[in-house]
């Protein structure tokens, strides 16, 4: 399989504001893009487990602690894409996929990017400053596993466990934020939605396989193989148990647990529409994460609150 070529303006084909990113200088468009401010889908799924974490702790809406993780969200998902893509560059070179991302094109120096990656993390240091002590150490606690993440797909099938690692150490700052107990739950929640990163993330992983074989990386997606509807079908119904175990530890009732209905249904149409075949079919069940993220939080919300 041989790469296109990279195209004139840097606009990556599965952008998701083509429109407003066309319309800014091309400085500032390499900029957004390099943190992927054009594909928002990435910092909804950082910011789900945020909110798990915060609406499971029975503390109400919490609408200011929500919008500073947000805003943590979006600037630590853009710091970790210009992470990976200075750490990524010349893999990225050799993926039709990739190609045109900013740093491997060349249109950004990897000093620019640096800077650019040292004012999000600030952006994100002033989101920390907003937590107590005790959700700051937590906070803290993933950075060793984020400076990691870019490596794993050179030594191991599966990177997508790494990502979920990463990917939901929200659960844990926000219920540290308002909760100290109850920790067999949160291990259970936190253990499910790795779970489900490794699922969804094989479905992203499945446009690249070809691309991927070839230059040598690795993922769930190559190692699944022909197998991969069943090996999703696996770690989301891994995701659902381990919720629902969670909900159970901390609200002890076959009513609390059936809050988790309306996600288990949408993980089993995204496994049951799943056509890897269809370019465009994975990265649509992929963004399709973002209503799950949500139909979890309301289950959060409902068993949390529910009584309070």
């Amino acid at each position: 399989m041989t790469n296109s070529p990279a195209p004139d303006d840097g606009i990556v084909p599965d952008t998701e504001h083509r429109g407003l990113i066309e319309r800014l200088p091309q400085f500032p468009r390499d900029l957004a893009q390099l943190a992927r401010f054009d594909r928002p889908i990435g910092w909804w799924l950082l910011f789900w487990p945020c909110v798990f974490g915060v609406w499971l702790a029975g503390a109400g809406v919490q609408w200011q602690l929500l919008v500073w993780l947000l805003v943590g969200a979006i600037a630590m998902r853009g710091a970790g894409c210009v992470y990976n893509d200075i750490v990524d560059a010349n893999l990225d070179k050799k993926v039709a996929r990739t190609a045109a991302r900013p740093v491997a094109s060349g249109r950004i120096s990897k000093k620019a990017a640096w800077i650019w990656l040292l004012s999000l993390c600030m952006v994100g240091l002033i989101v920390l400053l907003q937590l107590r002590f005790e959700a700051q150490l937590v906070a803290l606690g993933s950075l060793a596993l984020v400076a990691a993440y870019p490596f794993m797909k050179r030594i191991t099938w599966w990177p997508q466990a790494w990502l979920g690692m990463v990917f939901n150490w929200g659960v844990l700052v926000g219920w540290t934020e308002l909760r100290f107990d109850n920790w067999d739950a949160i291990a259970c929640l936190y253990a499910g939605s790795v779970c489900w990163v490794i699922g969804f993330d094989t479905i992203y992983a499945l446009q690249d396989r070809e691309d991927d074989a070839l230059v040598g990386i690795k993922s769930s997606a190559l190692r699944m193989g022909a197998r991969v509807h069943v090996g999703i079908g696996v770690f989301y119904a891994a995701t659902i148990a381990l919720w629902a175990a969670g909900i159970w530890l901390y609200r002890p009732d076959a009513i609390a647990v059936l809050a988790l209905a309306p996600v288990a249904v949408h993980l089993l149409w995204q496994i049951a529409t799943l056509d890897p075949a269809d370019p465009d079919n994975p990265l649509a069940r992929f963004r399709s994460n973002r209503w799950a993220g949500a139909l979890v939080a309301a289950a959060c919300f409902v068993v949390g609150n529910a009584g309070a």
